[in-house]
């Protein structure tokens, strides 16, 4: 099945629901096969196109063309699909605005396009010029949304598909699963894609990680962080998790973390910290 075969999705219950609640049911379907470790290619591609114009809007209401930027280093397959889907949902105007806006950003210098994203701008400096016509078509583009609404054009959209399927959520878990299991490569993607959790991972994470390893536990969950945890009669930041042996927290000194339980203080395991920023584990 290629990628135009697949139908567009919708949650059951958004049937009969508000504008809104169906361009949400497609963001929560496309989000679920995301997790799922469903690619562009693999997703119908009018639920990706209704996906992201809903997250151009979602960006562009928050902080303007700066915020969409800013969350999208690298724009270029998304600009694609937030022009096919404004144009598939008729939102004409907008199209145009937002071709116009692009370029504008595009045309910045470096100075301008830090000026720009840093919301900071001194009349007085030179990128103000440039700058400020971003910020014109900003406002334009609030303005427009009173005579084109996007919601409302892209609600009718999705519901206009062709084949669109409304699923409850036994039918979509097992629908998802369904194209998961024809993925050719999927133990492939599910250790790319658990490398990639690590490295984006905080600190406090890949600490927790690492005790457990020492420990020979597995971590389920981080359940929480407590600034105001007590260790040794000093006030601390304690970071609290739970494994396939118990819950437990994590505290840290200087030059170690450890990995103590949280009724007895018992220290289940430590690691020390070195110079150049890995740890080292020891049992306890």
């Amino acid at each position: 099945m290629t990628s135009n075969e697949y139908p567009v999705i919708l949650t059951k219950d958004s049937i009969d629901a508000a504008d809104a609640d169906v361009v949400d049911a497609n963001v929560t379907v496309v989000n679920e096969m995301y997790e799922a470790l469903l690619n562009h290619d693999e997703i119908a591609p009018n639920a990706l196109r209704s996906y992201y114009v809903d997250y151009y809007l979602t960006q562009a209401l928050s902080g303007g063309f700066a915020q969409y930027v800013f969350t999208l280093p690298e724009r270029g397959d998304v600009d694609v699909l937030v022009r096919e889907g404004l144009e598939g949902i008729g939102a004409t105007a907008h199209l145009d605005l937002f071709n116009r806006t692009a370029a504008a950003f595009d045309a910045l210098s470096e100075e301008e396009a830090e000026a720009y994203l840093d919301g900071e701008l001194d009349e007085s400096e030179t990128p103000a010029e440039a700058v400020a016509a971003l910020e014109e078509l900003d406002g334009e583009f609030e303005s427009l949304l009173e005579t084109e609404d996007i919601i409302e054009l892209n609600a009718a959209w999705l519901r206009g598909q062709d084949g669109v399927q409304y699923l409850d959520e036994e039918q979509l878990e097992a629908h998802i699963a369904a194209r998961v299991a024809l993925i050719p490569d999927l133990e492939e993607r599910r250790a790319e894609a658990a490398e990639a959790e690590l490295l984006n991972a905080p600190e406090f994470e890949l600490i927790i990680r690492e005790l457990c390893d020492v420990a020979g536990f597995a971590l389920e969950k981080i359940t929480m962080g407590d600034p105001n945890y007590i260790h040794d009669g000093e006030k601390t930041l304690a970071w609290h998790f739970a494994t396939d042996h118990g819950d437990y927290l994590m505290i840290e000194d200087d030059d170690e973390a450890f990995m103590i339980h949280p009724e007895t203080k018992e220290i289940i395991a430590a690691v020390e910290f070195e110079e150049d920023d890995e740890l080292e584990g020891a049992d306890a």
